[in-house]
């Protein structure tokens, strides 16, 4: 019973484990050189699936990026390299975390500066509009009051 109840909890436990798509025969026999490629891979985005790491994902593409991530750290890379010869090849896309830095800055600041520029321009009509004077045709005149009543009451 005690058993019965240790397997299910382990098979519980590895349900919430991210499924990875490394293949056996893709995998480093130096373990920490497994496990620098394993966290390149996690934050390198498979450009087939989209918002996959190439670490989850079981298409084509992400196992030669797993494969191309392996050869650069056996030649002597640094991970600071990999990343760079990947981005090199494949474009910044390939990132999952893009960079903040140099032109990509002004595309991190330019959404909040244009919702603050957006508010202040609410915020300004707003306040216009409340101290603006009610104008003569928003009122109604003797005639039209009459008439109004006169379809109220019907």
């Amino acid at each position: 019973m005690a058993s019965a109840l240790g397997v299910a909890a382990m098979a519980v436990m590895l349900l919430g484990t991210p499924a990875l798509a490394v293949q056996p025969d893709e995998v480093l026999d130096d373990p920490v050189m497994e496990e620098r490629a394993r966290d390149i891979s996690e934050g390198l985005r498979c450009m087939v699936c989209r918002n996959e790491s190439i670490d989850e994902s079981n298409a084509d593409l992400a196992r030669d990026m797993r494969l191309l991530v392996r050869e650069r750290l056996t030649e002597g890379d640094s991970d600071a390299q990999v990343i760079e010869y990947i981005v090199a090849r494949y474009g910044e896309y390939a990132l999952l975390r893009p960079q903040t830095d140099g032109a990509n800055l002004i595309l991190w600041i330019s959404g909040p500066v244009l919702f603050l520029l957006a508010l202040g321009t609410a915020v300004i009509y707003l306040r216009r509009r409340a101290t603006m004077p009610e104008t003569a045709s928003a009122t109604l005149t003797d005639a039209e009051r009459a008439r109004l009543r006169e379809l109220e009451s019907e």
